[in-house]
């Protein structure tokens, strides 16, 4: 087991290159299955997420090489009924094989996904709209295992969801590309990662219309090529980053970074007064005042503000100067980080399950604990404001998402160190 060791970090600078965004990865390395031909994704991550994912591929009779930041994927000989359900309950994102392992084969059967405990996150969305497409699914529950089985390939329809899941979206997208008919997805999520998981699809040969709109069609085909992808860089970790300039201040570049992904995100950090330059290549960070408290935030589906980087933009206001006040609409327990930024003298008050107040202070190091992966980071954004050495444990937590993030925040002079706990 490993902790971080942070002590407070003043004035950042240096240059941040993204690689691909995880959100992106996930269900693009799923929807490899939907092909028995080669698939070389790029620019990505070594994630324990994406290793775990790799593993389920593998248990279904994939084949898979990892090197250098390319994963070659080949599924050409596939057996559903192998799949290792003790994976799928360690990762949230596990659910994204189900659709194209219906599309491909017309028969799964999972456990139920595990991944961060920050609320209940229910596939009825996921189900629901397979049954539309025509798929037979039953759930039994034995010992402490709840299984879904499916079958029957989908045949195309109409799902009509009721909330824009991106996850539901994504593996409704999957389970049509195989299709005996045309799936029309309304209420369909926004989010820059399914248009790129769009793109990737029509890259393999799929036919997919209208994503990044609340209407995506996907016309069935027989059969999908191989491709080379490079995923879109991860908007998330670009959040962070510019979350860690907004409290230790300095000027970094984010190389790769999009601000069209990140309007509502760079409209707060601009509001607490961080300048932030947009160009094709990336952004650039510059902070040199204390930071302006934001009186409103809530979290919303996309384009709102994501509730990814809810934590991040707390921990940041946890200095800000005045009052701040934080509403997450998404998950009920996103909020369970905020004791262990309290333990570093962060002054906020919970106002029910789904609001903070944050009033602004300095902070005080003191050893934290992450709990999820995005609360992690948030303590390791508030140990470089606090006065003294932090420790951070739980960085399994941070590692599904980041790949090694004390690299990328000593390259841009943070003192921030890995250590053997």
């Amino acid at each position: 087991m490993y902790a971080l060791v942070a002590t407070k970090s003043n004035n950042l600078n240096g240059n941040i290159k993204l690689k691909g965004a995880k959100n992106s990865i996930l269900p693009i390395l799923a929807a490899c299955v939907l092909t028995k031909e080669d698939v070389l994704i790029t620019n990505c991550p070594v994630l324990s997420d994406i290793i775990d994912m790799l593993k389920i591929i593998s248990s279904v009779g994939g084949k898979v090489n990892f090197y250098n930041g390319n994963v070659e994927v080949c599924c050409k000989n596939i057996n559903p009924s192998q799949i290792d359900k003790s994976l799928m309950k360690k990762i949230r994102s596990s659910i994204f094989i189900l659709g194209p392992l219906l599309s491909r084969c017309g028969e799964a059967e999972i456990s139920l996904p595990g991944g961060c405990e920050i609320g209940a996150r229910p596939i009825d969305l996921h189900l629901d709209g397979l049954r539309s497409l025509g798929v037979k699914i039953s759930q039994s529950v034995c010992g402490e295992n709840s299984v879904v089985r499916c079958k029957g390939k989908p045949v195309g329809g109409v799902v009509r969801l009721k909330y824009p899941s991106v996850g539901a979206t994504e593996n409704l997208m999957m389970a049509g590309a195989l299709s005996s008919g045309t799936t029309a997805i309304y209420g369909a999520a926004l989010e820059p990662e399914i248009v790129d998981l769009a793109t990737f699809l029509n890259n393999i040969g799929a036919r997919v219309y209208g994503a990044g709109t609340s209407l995506i069609i996907v016309e069935g085909k027989t059969s999908l090529h191989g491709a080379r992808f490079r995923p879109i860089t991860d908007r998330i970790i670009a959040g962070t980053y510019i979350a860690a300039v907004a409290v230790a201040k300095g000027d970094v570049f984010i190389e790769g970074a999009v601000g069209d992904h990140l309007d509502s995100v760079l409209h707060k950090f601009r509001s607490a007064g961080v300048i932030i330059e947009e160009s094709a290549s990336g952004l650039r960070v510059k902070m040199s005042r204390q930071l302006k408290a934001v009186k409103q935030t809530v979290t919303l589906p996309y384009p709102g503000f994501p509730t990814d980087l809810q934590p991040l933009f707390v921990a940041a206001m946890s200095v800000a100067n005045g009052e701040s006040v934080v509403t997450e609409t998404l998950f009920e327990n996103r909020f369970r980080y905020v004791y262990q930024l309290g333990q570093m003298g962060a002054d906020i008050i919970l106002d029910g399950e789904n609001t903070a107040i944050i009033r602004g202070k300095e902070l005080s190091a003191s050893s934290v604990f992450a709990q999820d992966l995005r609360g992690g980071a948030a303590l390791t954004v508030a140990a470089l404001a606090a006065e003294g050495e932090s420790i951070i444990y739980g960085v399994e937590h941070i590692d599904r998402g980041y790949e090694n993030i004390e690299n990328d925040l000593t390259s841009i002079g943070a003192n921030v160190m890995r250590v053997f706990a």
